[in-house]
């Protein structure tokens, strides 16, 4: 067993992802003189984000950007003395494009998310049938359901605006985001903004309508979609986020290729039991795994992982974290010489809705989006496959995959000839599922954790999956657990 100073509380914090990196970051705003461990099993810190710079090319290679309407990581940015590198994007690009039998048309202006903020855009967009645009503005007069019980993000849309909304317009949008099944997707816990805006004022469009006359600039001429004016990047990418987080944590005080093997508890603290990495498959490997002690633990791990980890202490709460579901996908990054793109890529991007029968999902024009992103004259397109919708997809091999999204972006956006850079990122398993009942279903996994004792969870399986949210996430769990301690008194020797 390793041994410590006596005096000295000690946290372990399994998951070296942004919310892990954030959760143990904030400890030790909150606490110089605590001592933490970050434990990785993988070889890099960062999970799933991941910035590459090849053939004059910055390339994502899952999230790559941030919402600034949620405070956190913009705040953790400038903290991190990141604020330099801040960046809006590209303001004569903001809208998106949405596919309808095989063309690209332009998402009505002002239509955000699962609404308009104006009507007269709706009535002249050809996304929607005549019959579907009538029976949008008559969300204006449905009564609002008055019952707190939760329902899929699918219902409320069909609901409110109608089943053509929902299937050309916020299907394509939502799924996107979310590589969801929207018929069991939880609008209170993805989107419950718009569900408070039917029980405050009776009409979701009425809501919008005030709240923008209340702003008096409601959004950016032409800016349609995701809030783009609201979305920000880092100079250097992403990664650099990732990097800035490490180097803020002592020395030593990261461990990369370590296991979690098991944890327990050991009176009032935890022992953790770990192995290197490339030792856990081998079962023949007899060595003795380490064993650590500590005051606290943050567990920032994919669910099913936290439940594999904690079944031998609550087999409850185990099966309570593996009931939430997982969706996987595939970015394909493309870089071309813009010659040999015939759209004018005068937009953020493109959405697919379910019923066009493609295998993309998205594409995002992510040299438009921040034009830093590929040399002069060459454009990056980022395309989205898989999610709940097209799983088998990401069983393709590389070659084929490729292929058939470069027919399908080359039909719609008039590309010839091959990229001159490809990229194929696979993340398996990694997009939580956040399904009806989800916020009960948090509420009673944090509860059953917090009974354990100074053990908390962060991750994006809970309160939100993007960028800002997972750092919240994390640093919530920090501020938590050691409200916790400080309510126990000083360590144990």
């Amino acid at each position: 067993m390793e041994e410590h100073h006596s005096g000295t509380r000690r946290v372990a914090v399994i998951g070296g992802g942004i919310a892990g990196l954030a959760a143990a970051h904030r400890l030790l705003e909150l606490d110089p003189w605590l001592e933490v461990k970050l434990f990785e099993a993988g070889p890099r810190l960062g999970g799933v984000i991941t910035t590459l710079h090849e053939e004059g090319f910055q390339v994502e290679l899952s999230a790559d950007n941030f919402l600034t309407a949620q405070p956190w990581g913009l705040e953790l940015c400038r903290r991190l003395w990141l604020g330099e590198q801040i960046l809006q994007t590209n303001p004569t690009c903001r809208r998106t494009f949405v596919v309808r039998r095989g063309r690209m048309h332009p998402l009505p202006d002002g239509f955000l998310m699962l609404a308009p903020t104006r009507l007269w855009p709706l009535a002249l967009t050809p996304l929607l049938s005549p019959w579907g645009k009538l029976r949008a503005a008559c969300e204006y007069f449905i009564p609002p359901r008055l019952d707190e019980a939760d329902e899929s993000l699918a219902a409320f849309v069909r609901r409110r605006l109608g089943n053509e909304v929902f299937q050309r317009l916020v299907e394509p949008l939502a799924g996107a985001v979310y590589a969801a099944d929207l018929e069991r997707l939880s609008v209170s816990a993805t989107l419950l903004r718009f569900r408070e805006m039917e029980l405050t004022y009776g009409s979701v469009i009425r809501a919008l309508r005030r709240r923008m006359k209340a702003a008096h600039a409601p959004y950016t001429a032409g800016e349609s979609g995701a809030r783009y004016s609201m979305f920000v990047t880092l100079r250097a990418g992403l990664s650099s986020l990732v990097v800035a987080l490490a180097d803020s944590l002592p020395k030593n005080s990261v461990l990369l290729n370590t296991a979690i093997i098991g944890l327990s508890r050991c009176g009032s603290r935890w022992q953790v039991q770990t192995v290197a990495a490339w030792q856990k498959p081998l079962a023949s490997d007899k060595k003795a795994p380490a064993v650590d002690v500590f005051d606290g633990v943050i567990m920032a791990v994919p669910a099913y992982v936290a439940a594999e980890l904690l079944r031998p202490l609550d087999a409850q709460l185990a099966a309570a974290l593996a009931g939430i579901e997982y969706s996987g996908s595939a970015v394909i990054s493309l870089g071309y010489d813009r010659r040999q793109i015939a759209h004018p890529l005068d937009g953020m991007g493109v959405v697919v809705p379910a019923m066009e029968r493609s295998p993309l999902l998205a594409c995002s024009f992510s040299s438009r989006k921040y034009p830093h992103r590929a040399p002069v004259n060459k454009e990056l397109l980022r395309a989205f496959v898989g999610g709940a919708r097209q799983a088998d997809l990401l069983q393709l091999d590389d070659a084929p995959l490729l292929a058939l999204v470069q027919a399908e972006l080359g039909r719609l956006l008039g590309i010839k000839g091959p990229p001159c850079y490809w990229n194929i990122a696979r993340w398996p398993a990694k997009m939580p599922q956040y399904h009806v009942g989800h916020l009960g279903l948090v509420a009673n996994i944090e509860a059953r954790a917090a009974a354990l004792g100074a053990l908390r969870l962060a991750g994006n399986a809970y309160h939100g999956i993007g960028l800002p949210d997972c750092i919240h996430c994390g640093e919530t769990a920090a501020e938590s657990l050691l409200q916790e301690l400080n309510r126990q008194g000083p360590a144990a020797n």
